[in-house]
């Protein structure tokens, strides 16, 4: 019988003799690869995916393009996606992974560069490049990446063996020509001729360092998010949570002579558990934010905190039962209830809508609109507050504005054009999301000024009714006022106490009428953030609130 020759993984010969079939499928591969991108009187894009310096060749890629949105799409999209992976992500992980994590994280490779050809359609598409040059450029990409996904599909083992030994390459020719980068710096001795300075491959692998160790914070914080939550119940099976922060830099001029700045630092962290039970789920979400940077998670946020609070709230509602319908007293708790006075009533004070005659409060300057126990403010000067800004965004210097005194409605939210229109003065109200939307009067940090009522009492003289402790999203018509708003956490309260946990719930009434049934409202305010859509973009936006009692509204449910 014919004894088949052991592989020695020892010695080169061996490997080749052994893994010749995989190697000479990836080899044809990559010659048809770079044959294709070698095409250059038949691509428009000429030499632009064939770029020596991926990492740094999106100015060479618009230089060599014959056409500016192909040239960005061969710089952006392929060297930052391709480029990177071949030239840094892959000699990096065959540098520190081993065994079965290196088995795993070549196949996560090969599949994600299976999968490159619809990362590259879709972003070419939003590039503006037409349909027959897009799929021209990515075909060479996708003809790859087809026989790359063929043989993982039939020689796997080979395949990843293969692309091991490619990784490996890779890692040592880095090494090889850093080294001859070193020699070319320290004793001006040229190894390799034509070789780029090694000062400018160091500034390029600093800066993806950097940002790399930029996001371990992050990445540390989301994983104590993750393990709080999931303390909290076996019911916890998923935990999604996510960090954003900018940092924009705002320069406003006009033809008024005005030349002003600002800078605005946001950071905000959004952590949702998912409790599964009984074939169904429920969602509990906490998203808190500031005006600041990462500072935010020493000073304000302890993100295991709000990560317990959405686990508990998931866990809560799986096990409560359907809310009944009905008209009733509801007592809405202090932080994202103020949604409802942000919606329902704010919109309707911004001049946006004021000046067209769209709102219910149009004329009403001066007259009682709310309960007198019912102030409500607009102030964009709080510090570090998800809605401020020094000025607006017609460079207006930002302001705290009384909206509703005691129940008499004081100011409408007004920016420069509608105050024209109104002939009344700007507020510092006008926002946008950035320079491709119009400004328009907005709210910023809008909510209901503390009372002088303790929460318990504010249950315990309730009756029966509806504990709306946190609240969903909704629906508002500004012109009527009416709305809808979903109850995220609610409990109903029996003979002044709360009884228990019921979901399913919505609120439904008009702006108008809830603001004139509100008989206590609390003391401790507090906020909560949002993001505010309109005409003029998205916008950070805070709704706040004590704790307030309405003393009957309409509540959807079972």
């Amino acid at each position: 019988m014919e004894t088949k020759k052991a592989f020695t993984p020892d010695r080169i010969g061996s490997y080749f003799r052994a893994e010749w079939l995989s190697l000479t499928f990836v080899t044809l591969s990559g010659l048809f690869y770079n044959v294709g991108l070698l095409a250059t009187p038949w691509f428009e894009g000429r030499l632009a995916q064939c770029l020596t310096d991926i990492l740094g060749g999106y100015q060479t890629a618009e230089l060599l393009a014959q056409d500016a949105a192909i040239g960005r799409y061969a710089g952006i999209l392929v060297a930052a996606t391709l480029g990177c992976t071949v030239t840094y992500t892959i000699p990096l992980g065959a540098g520190m992974l081993r065994g079965s994590d290196a088995t795993g994280f070549y196949r996560g490779m090969l599949i994600g560069l299976g999968t490159l050809p619809v990362a590259l359609l879709i972003g070419g598409a939003a590039s503006g490049i037409g349909v027959l040059p897009l799929i021209v450029q990515t075909l060479p990409v996708a003809l790859f990446s087809i026989l790359l996904m063929l043989g993982l599909k039939f020689f796997a083992k080979q395949s990843i063996r293969a692309f091991s030994a490619f990784a490996t390459l890779l890692r040592w020719l880095s090494i090889l020509g850093l080294t001859a980068g070193a020699a070319q710096y320290i004793a001006n001795v040229r190894l390799i001729p034509n070789l780029a300075p090694i000062e400018d491959a160091m500034k390029t692998v600093s800066s993806i360092g950097v940002v790399m160790l930029g996001s371990l914070p992050a990445a540390e914080l989301l994983r104590r998010a993750s393990i709080a939550a999931k303390s909290v119940s076996p019911v916890i099976g998923q935990v999604r949570a996510s960090i954003a922060d900018s940092d924009c830099e705002v320069l406003i001029a006009n033809s008024e002579g005005l030349f002003t700045a600002d800078r605005r630092v946001y950071t905000r962290i959004r952590i949702a558990a998912i409790a599964s039970g009984n074939g169904e789920n429920q969602t509990g979400t906490e998203a808190p934010g500031a005006l600041m940077g990462y500072e935010l998670f020493k000073t304000h946020v302890d993100v295991e905190e709000y990560a317990i609070k959405a686990a508990q709230r998931a866990v809560t509602m799986l096990n409560a039962e359907a809310c009944p319908a009905g008209r009733m007293p509801v007592v809405i708790d202090n932080g994202f209830g103020g949604v409802i006075f942000h919606e329902a009533c704010g919109h309707s004070l911004e001049a946006a809508a004021v000046a067209f005659g769209n709102s219910e409060f149009c004329g009403k300057l001066g007259t009682q609109i709310a309960s007198p126990i019912v102030t409500a403010i607009d102030d964009g000067t709080m510090e570090n507050e998800w809605g401020s800004t020094n000025i607006d965004d017609e460079g207006t210097p930002t302001t705290r504005l009384t909206l509703i005194e005691n129940g008499i409605l004081k100011n409408y939210m007004i920016d420069r054009l509608n105050a024209r229109r109104m002939d009344m003065p700007v507020t510092g109200s006008g926002r946008r999301q950035d320079y491709t939307f119009a400004p328009t009067s907005r709210m910023r940090n809008t909510f209901i000024a503390p009372g002088t009522d303790e929460n318990d009492e504010i249950i315990a003289t309730c009756g029966d009714g509806l504990y709306a402790k946190s609240m969903g999203g909704g629906s508002v018509n500004p012109i009527t006022g009416e709305f809808n708003f979903a109850v995220s956490e609610g409990y109903l309260i029996r003979d002044g106490k709360i009884d228990r946990p019921v979901r399913g719930a919505t609120l439904i009434g008009r702006g108008s009428e809830i603001l004139k049934k509100i008989d206590r409202v609390g003391k401790d305010m507090r906020m909560s953030q949002g993001m505010c859509g309109a005409s003029s973009g998205s916008v950070p936006t805070n709704v706040g609130q004590p704790m307030i009692r309405v003393t009957d509204i309409t509540v959807g449910g079972r």
